[in-house]
């Protein structure tokens, strides 16, 4: 049974990338509880070190890596929770060998992720960034570019998440013809309740004007849409990608908008973040970019910070959190007794 403190680890970079992001939620969530504390865990460069990590029963994470040597020899550890839903940073076989909880906060991203993806599917219908130009260049209504409306056309997606699903909903008021999505470990009945219909990955990208990506990296999805799959889609459609930029093989993209084979792509993430000065996207006209920021609005820094730290309480508790990458985890005999053991000590 556990004994003591239950001690939570604070990746160093909320203080040098993200400094007082977590402050409020800290103080609302965590120190009121007795037998919680948790403190700025020492600097490891940037990945997990496990004789640090070990020192901790939970660990709230900014961008920190943790490849499999992360969790070797770990005993300790129980949850990482990670500020955010892209989990590419962490080895999830590692993370499930060692019993650690993997927790995401998937409750506090679909709507602000979902607005983000219409922003930039408005801007590229409406060719914003051309007009843009052409309004403060001077050249008022000279060679004016060709508008899109939404009415009557195809939405796809990439996953069916909560993000996809968030933006399915939305999409029901905007006159959407179909709503597709490719999620081959989802069923009918769950596309139907989002509104949409499963199709394969094919006819997603040849039938929709507007291709969305919606899934986690991962080994099996990393570019995931190449050359060929790029080849499916209209010359007259658009990718948006909020997720993850390698689910996407930029070569093959930026060689697709340059040939003019898609209308174009709004992106939020890329292969390699941060973006290089030079990165060939953004000598492109079709394109529109934004630093992986699309989603980070007052509410989703507040909310996300808030459901981090309630996934560690959880585990404090006794209670697996919400929303867990590895689910597999729960079942292995130690993580079990770890929340049994805590939920002894609460009662």
């Amino acid at each position: 049974m556990s004994s003591g403190k239950f001690r939570v680890g604070i990746t160093p970079d909320f203080e040098t990338e993200a400094h007082g992001v977590l402050s409020s939620a800290l103080a609302k969530v965590l120190e009121p509880v007795a037998g919680v504390q948790y403190e700025i865990m020492p600097d490891t460069g940037g990945i997990g070190d496990p004789a640090v990590l070990d020192r901790y029963d939970g660990v709230i994470s900014y961008s920190y890596g943790f490849p499999a040597s992360s969790f070797r020899g770990i005993g300790r550890l129980s949850v990482l929770a990670l500020w955010g839903v892209g989990f590419d940073r962490v080895d999830l076989a590692g993370c499930t060998e060692a019993d650690v909880i993997l927790a995401l906060t998937r409750d506090s991203v679909a709507r602000p992720v979902a607005e983000g993806i219409f922003a930039l599917i408005f801007s590229l219908a409406k060719n914003l960034r051309a007009l843009d130009i052409q309004c403060r260049s001077g050249r008022w209504r000279q060679d004016p570019p060709i508008l899109v409306d939404l009415a009557g056309r195809t939405l796809g997606s990439i996953g069916l998440g909560g993000i996809a699903r968030e933006m399915f909903r939305m999409a029901g008021s905007l006159g959407f013809e179909r709503l597709l999505a490719y999620a081959p470990r989802s069923t009918a009945a769950q596309a139907e309740a989002a509104g949409a219909q499963l199709a394969n990955l094919e006819t997603v990208l040849r039938d929709s004007d507007f291709v969305t990506i919606n899934c986690p990296l991962t080994d099996e999805t990393r570019h995931m849409i190449g050359a060929r799959e790029l080849g499916f889609m209209k010359s007259t459609a658009y990718l948006i990608n909020t997720a993850r930029g390698a689910v996407v093989d930029e070569a093959a993209l930026i060689d697709a908008l340059r040939r003019k084979k898609i209308a174009g792509a709004g992106l939020d993430v890329f292969e390699t973040e941060p973006a290089a000065a030079g990165n060939p996207l953004f000598e492109l006209d079709n394109v529109i970019v934004a630093p992986h920021l699309i989603a980070r609005t007052g509410a989703c820094i507040r909310n996300t910070s808030i459901s981090a730290c309630r996934n560690v309480l959880a585990v404090a508790s006794g209670t697996p959190p919400p929303y867990v990458a590895n689910p597999e985890v729960l079942q292995q005999p130690r993580v079990q007794a770890r929340l049994e053991g805590r939920r002894f000590q609460r009662k």
